[in-house]
């Protein structure tokens, strides 16, 4: 992922009003971010614990999301709809995200399965168990990295459909 600015990150939002992109905190150690192991940005708002944010390169322009957690507790059980990992060493809680738009002005919700903290983008860099003997363990995380930009990539695309 390329290196975003606050003003980047800040004007990249299309679900949200402008007092709530206003209101938005960055993640703590944004700075100091190893931009080239990351897929997306994820955080949860340090105000608002219910209340997170994910910045995703879409066709490569970074598209930002205000997603809210459900109310349900996080599971250790549940597989994440992005990085799809079996071996999840995290919980995993139901996010929704109100459309962009006026399907969002008008109440409409798209919901997914995600990585509590999200630690995707750690979760798709460890190195696969072998599968059999020449199993290819490199091309193999970087099918699952390729795998995650797509299915986070189209999560932002639904949010931004019609619906």
């Amino acid at each position: 992922m390329l290196p975003l600015s606050t003003t980047t990150i800040r004007a990249a939002f299309v679900n949200a009003s402008r007092k709530v992109v206003s209101d938005i905190t960055l993640p703590s150690g944004f700075a100091e971010l190893d931009w080239a192991e990351m897929d997306y940005l994820g955080w949860i708002d340090p105000k608002m614990k219910r209340r997170s944010y994910v910045v995703v390169p879409v066709d490569g322009e970074p598209v930002g999301i205000v997603l809210r957690q459900a109310d349900a507790s996080p599971r250790r059980r549940a597989q994440c709809s992005w990085c799809r990992d079996v071996k999840l060493p995290n919980d995993v809680v139901l996010y929704s995200a109100q459309r962009a738009g006026a399907a969002g002005r008008n109440g409409n919700t798209i919901g997914t399965w995600i990585c509590a903290e999200f630690q995707c983008s750690v979760n798709v860099r460890k190195l696969p168990s072998v599968a059999y003997v020449g199993f290819d363990v490199g091309a193999a995380r970087r099918d699952r990295i390729d795998m995650l930009r797509e299915r986070s990539a189209g999560f932002i695309v639904e949010v931004l459909a019609a619906g």
